[in-house]
């Protein structure tokens, strides 16, 4: 099936840096990452660089190999952890730093499948709905899910923003693994929390339901999250799947001719 895809990251209106990176495989489109530092200007930038860094070189090494797309997603994210540990080790100064991670990838055969630590998001647009695939490894979280909290609160609450794991600790205790069900039409949403904590799931979906190509919709949500403060770095990436008429055709592969996804 072909893939359309586009990314943006944004230091945003308050931040002196941006400590977001995202990889997108240009060539292929066969995987796709979001990553989302902390721990300080220097060390955020640099776990964010090294998760994003390591995935992709784990995920492209180890393509061919005979993994399963959980144990290759699995393994790659920790070895990602392993690196940043190492990091901080070599550089004591970035000991409390680390990074959430949400990666997409799509094996050549079988479903695609997502991995992810942290409060980056994977979303999916299908039917006029937008739906949150994962789920955030934070308190603010579980309290809604257990109905202690409701979704408004959560948004307005002092600890939404404290994370309960992220890359860079030696306690990491899971990884959100999941296969995903797609089909044509449907379109993935790769994005950190920057973008999240300006704009609710009902305003991106108004933003989605206008129906533009993938650059469009990436620097239309890039820009909407700064008109509603900017308060961090924002960073989007965009999977469309099957062409839709009027879309640009720059950025697409086209590795499944039958469109069969095992939706």
């Amino acid at each position: 099936m072909k893939r359309l895809f586009a990314g943006l990251s944004d230091q945003g209106l308050v931040r002196k840096a941006n400590q977001d990176s995202y990889h997108i495989d240009e060539q292929e489109g066969r995987f796709f990452i979001v990553a989302d530092g902390m721990g300080g200007h220097a060390g955020g930038e640099e776990a964010s660089r090294i998760a994003t860094e390591t995935i992709r070189e784990f995920l492209t090494e180890n393509w061919q190999a005979s993994l399963q797309p959980r144990d290759l997603l699995e393994k790659a994210l920790l070895k990602a952890n392993r690196d940043i540990i190492q990091n901080q080790k070599d550089f004591p100064e970035r000991a409390d730093m680390g990074t959430t991670v949400v990666v997409v990838i799509f094996p050549e055969e079988g479903q695609p499948w997502c991995a992810h630590i942290g409060d980056s998001r994977l979303y999916r647009w299908r039917d006029a709905t937008l739906d949150q695939i994962t789920e955030d490894h934070t308190w603010i979280s579980q309290a809604v899910k257990s109905g202690l909290l409701t979704t408004d609160q959560a948004r307005r609450h002092p600890w939404r923003h404290v994370l309960a794991q992220c890359l860079g600790r030696e306690e990491l205790e899971e990884i959100g693994l999941q296969a995903l069900e797609l089909q044509e039409g449907d379109q993935l949403l790769l994005c950190s929390d920057g973008l999240t904590e300006e704009l609710a799931d009902d305003k991106i979906a108004a933003l989605f339901q206008q129906n533009q190509d993938c650059e469009t919709v990436t620097s239309t949500l890039v820009e909407a999250a700064k008109e509603e403060g900017g308060q961090d770095n924002i960073t989007v990436v965009l999977v469309s799947l099957g062409s839709r008429e009027g879309e640009k055709s720059a950025n697409w592969t086209d590795d499944d001719p039958t469109g069969d996804l095992n939706a």
